[in-house]
């Protein structure tokens, strides 16, 4: 480190003449004070050569998604995770049966990350199993669940498990020590948009459609937005009324669960027309898809105004409100038998 005397000698043999150069010395003496912090700063997505660096210096907590229980396709985290993390399964993170897309009660919640060490300030990568993007979905709703709950310091990596295996980064079996903590947790409520809030925004006496600065955007396969198919818990047919649609697995390389470069999610995001100030809020059947569209526009792209309707279609479908695309009674009567008679055998 250069001291007074070292930097009074310095400048009285004249190298820095020039008045202009002292702010790029100045400059210098920062980065070097603050490169360290710079250097740590949570990236939205990071790559798997990114937090192999992260978990060498001990720097992270990976937060491995999987299911406790796997099989021969899927294996579990007990089968072989990344080193230094630990098992904090998909489900721990959704609502019942009934409605999975309910955010999980904030005192569970609490609970829950304080039994695995964590706390807002902590640096975390959650990790999915990286198949496809409904996969990734996975790490987007956790990754958005904890956002809201306070938690700044997140990234996904991407291409989860199967992009670290593929850069030759090896598995184990062992199981960290973690200390527990003692967080609680509270929603910024600002951010998750509830039933009665989407349904303000339809207009007076016309199921037509929404207001107009506000934009619902449908991330499931279009079949579930032209009303073709319902999810298995859903009470109806079809989408929200004024709805636009935007199949989430378009920020994807094809066939697996990679993004695309940020240059490509770019031209497809402006193709699509969501490069915009105005508020969109995301949906799909559980807050599952539509979590993968709020983190591409929020955090990729960091489109303001962006927000999600967690419980989306299979809690709306089951209430009077109106939805759109829904096909006629006949259709709806002659699907059900078709799939009731399909599950008899």
């Amino acid at each position: 480190m250069m001291t007074s005397n070292s930097l009074d000698l310095f400048l009285s043999k004249g190298a820095l003449r020039r008045w202009h150069v002292i702010p790029m010395v100045l400059l210098a003496f920062m980065v070097g004070v603050l490169g360290v912090t710079a250097a740590h700063a949570a990236k939205p997505v990071i790559s798997a050569q990114e937090l192999k660096g992260l978990v060498d210096q001990r720097a992270v907590r990976v937060l491995d998604i999987r299911e406790l229980k796997g099989d021969a396709k899927s294996p579990s985290y007990a089968d072989g995770h990344i080193p230094e993390s630990i098992a904090t399964p998909y489900s721990a993170f959704r609502g019942p049966k009934q409605n999975p897309g309910q955010p999980v009660a904030e005192d569970k919640l609490s609970q829950l990350v304080s039994g695995w060490g964590l706390t807002p300030k902590t640096r975390i990568v959650i990790v999915n199993r990286g198949t496809d993007g409904t996969d990734f979905g996975a790490a987007a709703r956790v990754y958005w669940t904890l956002k809201v709950a306070g938690f700044n310091n997140l990234s996904i990596l991407d291409g989860g498990l199967a992009a670290w295996s593929a850069a030759g980064y090896s598995l184990t079996k062992d199981i960290p020590v973690v200390g527990k903590t003692s967080v609680k947790l509270t929603y910024d409520r600002r951010q998750i948009v509830s039933q009665e809030e989407v349904a303000g925004l339809l207009p007076k006496g016309d199921s037509a459609g929404s207001s107009g600065q506000t934009r619902l955007l449908d991330a499931r396969p279009e079949a579930f937005f032209k009303g073709d198919v319902r999810h298995a818990a859903a009470g109806r047919y079809g989408t929200l009324p004024g709805a636009s649609h935007f199949d989430q697995e378009e920020w994807f390389q094809k066939g697996s669960g990679r993004l695309k470069s940020v240059s490509e999610i770019q031209g497809v995001a402006k193709a699509a027309n969501l490069l915009t100030t105005d508020e969109t809020i995301s949906f799909c059947n559980t807050g599952h898809w539509a979590a993968t569209n709020w983190f591409i526009l929020s955090e990729v792209l960091g489109q303001t105004n962006q927000r999600m309707y967690p419980e989306s279609m299979v809690a709306w479908s089951k209430s009077n409100l109106p939805v759109a695309n829904e096909p006629s009674r006949a259709v709806i009567i002659w699907r059900d038998l078709k799939g009731t008679v399909s599950n008899l055998f």
